[in-house]
């Protein structure tokens, strides 16, 4: 199979898991063709100025909240969360700071017309804007298996690793080197920070140290960078 061919079949697949990912949200309820806002949300993925924050970020974040619900689940609003994966990243602009408030406006507006109750299209918004900080309070059930689906890329192997802060140099090219690399070392620092990365049981027991030990080594590097 061609890479373009392996793209329109993961496009299929990831519409056919909006589609039902939508219906069940609905539980029953009348409401429009979901394909089409599918179809417009994988658009938007595949924008070009995108290199991590692609449709290949969305599928992994998708299949990280499967993997999750497979391991136990945390409970929570299953559907709701992964509607809330779809739009997170809807909006994505690398020079830009309110990302996320613009998706979760889109989401707002999308799952309105889309056939969704107050209550669920407030709770879609809410944890797309929960990305922000990936903060969530203790119990927030939704919120853990989000931020630590969206924050599982820091727990992968070295090379699939690297691939993605390569990336995401390609997404900021716009910014010198300097100040790319100070920056990111103070995300990271931040992260360091954090009492835990992740707040699921799972996150914590399978994740967490994967992500530190690649998160340090990354520090180090950068250091050396910029070492004299």
């Amino acid at each position: 199979m061609t890479a373009p061919e392996e793209a329109a079949a993961q496009d299929l697949d990831l519409l056919r898991r909006w589609n039902a990912t939508l219906l069940a949200a609905r539980a029953g309820r009348e409401g429009p063709d979901p394909a089409p806002y599918g179809r417009d949300l994988l658009g938007r993925w595949a924008e070009p100025q995108r290199r991590y924050h692609t449709v290949t970020h969305l599928k992994a974040v998708l299949d990280r909240i499967d993997e999750l619900t497979d391991q136990g689940g945390e409970g929570g609003e299953l559907e709701l969360v992964r509607l809330a994966a779809w739009f997170h990243d809807a909006v994505y602009r690398p020079d830009r700071s309110e990302n996320e408030e613009r998706s979760a406006h889109l989401a707002e507006r999308a799952l309105r017309e889309a056939g969704l109750t107050e209550h669920e299209v407030t709770e879609v918004a809410r944890l797309v804007r929960l990305t922000v900080t990936h903060d969530p309070t203790p119990g927030d059930l939704n919120g853990e298996t989000l931020c630590d689906a969206d924050l599982a890329i820091l727990a992968t192997d070295p090379d699939t690793y690297r691939g993605y802060t390569a990336a995401v140099r390609e997404e900021y090219a716009f910014v010198p080197d300097d100040a790319f690399r100070e920056g990111r070392a103070a995300v990271l620092r931040h992260l360091l920070g954090l009492p835990r990365l992740f707040r699921t049981p799972y996150g914590a027991a399978v994740w967490e140290e994967k992500a530190r030990e690649n998160i340090e080594r990354e520090l180090r590097e950068l250091a050396d960078l910029t070492a004299p």
